[in-house]
């Protein structure tokens, strides 16, 4: 192998070691401004887009020790995603740019959390509230019952600390009803 040939090799070999994840991509018949747009959605969740040629992405599965299932993904025009940080707002950004493709790209699969999972699991993936959204959730229901509370407390002292009108209701039904 030619000494550039090994040097790329071990750019992609050490790319795909130091991320936490490896997106599989086909890009085949998709235009420079998409893969443009693409590489720019990338940067802003800290990914990076790399087209390789199927050999090398053949010598790093076998170096990482990929299952089988990855020689099927390699066919075709390929491109790997690979970064660190949080995978679901990759997976998003690699959704909508096959999306938007119209059918020309698709995605192959991933190596994500040491497991090689097929293009519907990327799918679903992109489909998962990201971490943040899950924090901004969690908060939001845990602030909730102090939020009722207060407004209880609230109402209770404007009407000067008299209980609510609907909570004696049930009381003098319940005295007629004796």
């Amino acid at each position: 192998m030619r000494i550039e040939k090994i040097a790329i090799l071990n750019e992609v070999v050490e790319r795909v070691k130091d991320s936490d994840y490896c997106f599989i991509v086909n890009h085949g018949g998709v235009t420079v401004a998409q893969m443009a747009k693409l590489r720019s959605d990338l940067r802003k969740v800290d990914s990076r887009l790399l087209v390789v040629k199927n050999t090398y992405l053949a010598k790093v599965a076998k170096e990482k020790g990929w299952s089988d299932e990855v020689n099927a993904m390699l066919s075709g025009n390929t491109a790997i995603v690979t970064g660190h940080g949080e995978p679901t707002a990759v997976a998003k950004a690699i959704m909508e740019f096959v999306k938007a493709s119209a059918g020309r790209a698709s995605v192959k699969g991933a190596d994500y959390d040491n497991k090689i999972v097929d293009a519907a699991m990327v799918e679903a993936l992109s489909k998962i509230p990201g971490k943040n959204e899950l924090r901004a959730t969690l908060l939001m229901l845990l602030k909730e019952p102090a939020t009722r509370l207060a407004r209880v407390l609230s109402e209770k002292a404007k009407k000067g600390g008299e209980a609510a009108p609907a909570a004696e209701a049930p009381a003098a039904e319940a005295s007629a009803q004796a």
